[in-house]
């Protein structure tokens, strides 16, 4: 069974950082794309970033490239997105994801991201 675990959100000002992890089981995870989507409140969900299996090409949605970073470590089947010079606006619950884009993605209960002085 496929599990996604989000961890690492919380509560910071405009401007700080965060580091949001996702602990990966019940699939072979560096044979995957993984991606980070989240959802703001009142609004769908929303693509933030992907990286292929082999770590190495990345891509990133316009609100956030030059200030979030995703990465992965296949040995430890995890998943990292880190979030710097972070906005009001970067508030949304984020979800890593495996298949996004395809007919059938898997996502996890998210973890929530709230930015605010």
């Amino acid at each position: 069974e496929v599990q996604l675990v989000e961890s690492g959100g919380g509560l910071v000002q405009p401007g700080g950082s965060l580091r949001l992890s996702c602990a990966a089981s019940g699939f072979t995870f560096s044979n995957y794309v993984m991606s980070w989507v989240r959802q703001a409140p009142g609004k769908g969900l929303e693509w933030v970033s992907s990286i292929n299996s082999g770590g190495d090409s990345t891509t990133y949605a316009d609100s956030v490239k030059g200030r979030f970073t995703i990465s992965r470590d296949n040995a430890k089947n995890t998943l990292y997105l880190q979030m710097s010079s972070l906005k009001p606006e970067d508030t949304a619950v984020y979800y890593c994801a495996k298949d996004w884009g395809s007919v059938a993605p898997r996502w996890g209960q998210g973890t929530q991201v709230t930015v605010s002085s």
